[in-house]
């Protein structure tokens, strides 16, 4: 993960998930009862309560469950838990405008008539909000998005109209309708000063404010389209309905940035002798992100089910740029797997496990048969995700010398966040990689010439009681002891998105083995809230650290005598592509940063143009 793209996860922090929408208008509704109790002065408490119920309660509820039958009617895809979020949220807004104009109020001449054009100017602003919010979700155009947006305004100016009695100053009507269209004397008398040219202001503000939603949408939208070919409002749209529901609309924006992309697909299985399978190690040469459950965001779990025996999917190396785009593309992958796991050619001998380092690139190799497994890591160097190309050309060194397969792992197991200005993501034509390469060419000579012995293999597993806000996906830990001629080597996959600064250390101080390599999935479920929440970040080392030295002990009381064999097979899939996903971050980053400055231009232009109407109209 590159700065730019760190810092288009952070934005994650922003949302959260939407209640559930009978919660949304219980606080509406208690809300609209203290305003109540705040702004009227009747005999008791109760009639005060009753008024905000009238006045601010009614139009939150009648917009809460109206706007999503009304935009879902038209096309759209508001759903009930969002439209009573958005409901409670504009009537924050009116209370906020109504409360400032109060003080206002009391401490100048302005008086009564101040609030109410203060009043004309919040439900014009929420109709603003809405419309912006439903075009956002519901992709309708503007004139078909401002039906349901104009929901709550229009509520609120009909009781206006009603209870202000404004069809006094009209001469239509006769006794029935006034009866009914006309009750000021159960109004407060705050209310009588109304008159029916300020519903033909309310209205003209809307639509002012309708031209400004178009334009800045417009606006913002453009470098979107001009760079990536899609829309600002599918992004917004996805994002929000992942976080706050858990759907897949994010997934369709991204398959329109997709590119096709094919990726090996290496395995590596270990069978007992009676020929069940004991473990299996799954690498495809993918990033398994984006987020959460979107794309490859939980590859290592879908790896995992599809495994007879203990599943092992550690992280390759492959950044970003090689998210899938859609989840379905993690089925292409699982049966590339099983593909190759038919073709292995199954070995008894294994080398002892042997490491070469230069510079601060370390590695670990195993070969089994004329085939290697190759663990990389940095640490206690910062580093993060190894690029596509560098990996597949350091796999390519290590199998100069006669190897047939590698199995080439990131370990993934150092960073320290999203902290600094390089995050340590290692790309061709960098020290690192060409470290990577040098060390991997003299591992790869040393694997192929090293005297084998017969070869043992335990396992082990705890699920583990964290969650993913823990930093733990659904994996948990897993161990696999490997031993050759008493040499034991000691591999432990924690699932989690990279570790802290210092941990792997920790974890290896404790392992009781020759050898030892900590490794990460990059599992991306856990970061649905959390942009890193890297392993030991939110759980303590101590507990970890007792839970790998429990495993490894179990690990050796399950060695057993096993054979091994490693496989490949290429997958066609759809991935994010080349640069697509630093463009995509560094236009999400832009807009967030000028579409800020640019939206308090329009809405200081608006609310200027606002004063204007109020000044003619008086």
């Amino acid at each position: 993960m590159t700065k730019t793209q760190g810092d288009l996860a952070a934005l994650s922090r922003f949302v959260f998930r939407a209640p559930d929408w009978s919660a949304s208008l219980f606080f509406a509704l208690v809300l609209a009862a203290v305003v109540g109790v705040a702004a009227f002065d009747y005999q008791f408490v109760f009639d005060d309560a009753y008024q905000g119920l009238v006045y601010v309660g009614i139009p939150t509820v009648v917009a809460a469950l109206l706007t999503p039958w009304v935009d879902q009617l038209l096309g759209g895809r508001m759903t009930h838990n969002r439209s009573a979020l958005l409901a409670l949220l504009c009537e924050v807004i009116v209370v906020v405008f109504l409360v400032a104009a109060a003080v206002v109020a009391l401490g100048t001449d302005l008086g009564q008539t101040f609030v109410f054009d203060v009043l004309l100017v919040a439900l014009a602003s929420i109709f603003a909000f809405r419309l912006f919010v439903i075009m956002a979700i519901s992709r309708r155009s503007l004139l078909v998005a401002a039906v349901p947006a104009s929901i709550q305004t229009v509520v609120a100016a009909a009781l206006l109209f009603v209870y202000s009695g404004t069809l006094r100053y009209l001469e239509v009507g006769g006794p029935l309708v006034r009866a009914y269209l006309a009750q000021p004397q159960d109004a407060p008398s705050e209310l009588l000063i109304i008159r029916p040219e300020d519903f033909l202001v309310l209205a003209g503000i809307c639509g002012l404010y309708a031209l400004a939603v178009h334009g800045f949408l417009v606006t913002i939208d453009r470098p979107w389209r001009q760079s990536l070919g899609v829309s600002v409002l599918d992004f917004i749209r996805g994002f929000i309905g992942h976080i706050a529901e858990g759907s897949d609309e994010l997934e369709t924006f991204f398959e329109g940035l997709g590119e096709e992309a094919v990726v090996p697909v290496t395995v590596m299985g270990i069978r007992r002798a009676d020929g069940t399978e004991k473990a299996r190690f799954v690498l495809p040469m993918i990033h398994p992100g984006p987020m959460g459950e979107i794309g490859g965001g939980n590859l290592p779990e879908r790896i995992a089910r599809s495994a007879e025996g203990l599943a092992f999917p550690p992280h390759a190396t492959a950044g970003h740029d090689f998210n899938l785009v859609t989840e379905r593309e993690v089925a292409t992958l699982v049966d590339a797997a099983e593909d190759a796991y038919g073709h292995i050619e199954y070995a008894t001998e294994a080398t002892p496990a042997l490491r070469e380092q230069e510079g601060e690139s370390k590695l670990l190799g195993q070969a089994v048969g004329e085939d290697a497994l190759v663990v990389a890591t940095h640490a206690p160097g910062f580093a993060d995700d190894v690029d596509f190309g560098v990996g597949l050309s350091t796999a390519s060194e290590a199998r100069g010398s006669g190897l047939r397969n590698v199995m080439l792992v990131d370990a993934h197991n150092c960073n320290n966040g999203l902290e600094g200005d390089d995050l340590g993501h290692i790309v061709p034509g960098s020290q690192r990689s060409f470290d990577m390469m040098a060390a991997a060419d003299r591992l790869g000579k040393r694997l192929a010439e090293a005297d084998r012995g017969d070869l043992h293999v335990g396992v082990a597993w705890d699920p583990t009681d964290w969650e993913p806000e823990d930093g733990i996906g659904p994996l948990g830990v897993r161990v696999a002891v490997v031993e050759v001629d008493d040499q034991q080597t000691v591999y432990v996959l924690v699932d989690g998105n990279n570790m802290e600064p210092g941990l792997r250390k920790e974890l290896l101080a404790t392992i009781d083995a020759d050898e030892a390599e900590v490794m990460t999935t990059d599992n991306h479920v856990v970061n649905t809230m959390e942009a890193t929440n890297q392993v030991g970040e939110a759980i303590g080392a101590d507990e970890l650290v007792a839970l790998v030295e429990s495993l490894v002990d179990e690990a050796k009381a399950d060695l057993e005598p096993v054979e091994a064999g490693m496989a490949v097979e290429h997958a066609e899939v759809t991935v994010f592509g080349n640069d697509r996903t630093e463009t995509l971050a560094s236009t999400a980053n832009a807009m967030v940063q000028i579409g800020g400055a640019f939206l308090l231009v329009v809405v200081g232009a608006a609310m200027a143009i606002s004063l204007l109407i109020f000044l003619l109209a008086g």
